[in-house]
């Protein structure tokens, strides 16, 4: 992964990808996981997001990557959460306190044993940080980490590409369907229409932007 690419990704998800709450889906969605108290929820280029504080706070063990030590550091200062950095595994910085780790490093170069026992993953702003000549690299590399393919909860935005330069970038939901159906039967929750939310995007050009909502469940499980 070019450090260029990365240090850009993060400028912008300061600006695009964070927001000042908890992501309202993740709240009404957690249940569609079936993650019990206690066991482990993975959130990929997670930021400094909220969400990873309210996870832990029900009870979940949480787990993000984020490219960015700083935006990982900062999900623990702003929340005023005590924590501990350790220089493990190689070529990465793990930054934990309670139920809340963030390895920060290279999502690519993440090693499969960090992720043992992980039961569910939650997407907000991983599949729609990359390119597309990337996104089929990620689906990829997840599916290498976590073999057993633990239920997700993904969100993607959708909006006329030629409109605005991504991060975060459109992901039609064909696009979703062909990355993961071959593993998970991919059960669509919202799709709303989000621009008069997000006004920051109009802003950026965009005349029209929807915000879908998937559950991924893994396939031959009832």
């Amino acid at each position: 992964m070019e450090p260029d690419f990365w240090h850009e990704r993060w400028k912008r998800a300061m600006l695009g990808f964070h927001l000042a709450h908890v992501n309202p889906h993740i709240q009404r969605h957690i249940g569609q996981l079936g993650l019990a108290r206690g066991e482990r929820i993975f959130v990929p280029l997670c930021g400094k997001s909220l969400d990873l504080v309210w996870l832990a706070e029900q009870g979940f063990d949480v787990c993000g990557v984020e490219l960015s030590p700083i935006a990982a550091r900062a999900a623990f200062e702003e929340a005023g959460l005590e924590y501990r950095a350790v220089s493990e595994p190689e070529g990465f910085t793990t930054f934990e306190g309670g139920d809340l780790r963030i390895l920060a490093g290279d999502f690519f170069s993440l090693p499969a044993a960090c992720l043992a026992g992980t039961r569910a993953v939650y997407d907000r702003a991983a599949l729609i940080a990359l390119p597309p000549a990337m996104r089929g690299r990620y689906v990829r590399r997840m599916s290498g980490l976590l073999p057993d393919a633990p239920p997700v909860l993904l969100v993607t935005l959708e909006y006329d590409q030629s409109q605005m330069n991504g991060p975060p970038f459109s992901v039609l939901e064909g696009e979703v369907r062909a990355h993961w159906s071959e593993r998970y039967e991919v059960d669509l929750l919202e799709d709303d229409d989000v621009l008069e939310r997000e006004r920051k995007f109009a802003e950026r050009g965009l005349t029209a932007l929807r915000e879908k909502v998937f559950v991924l469940a893994p396939r031959g499980r009832g």
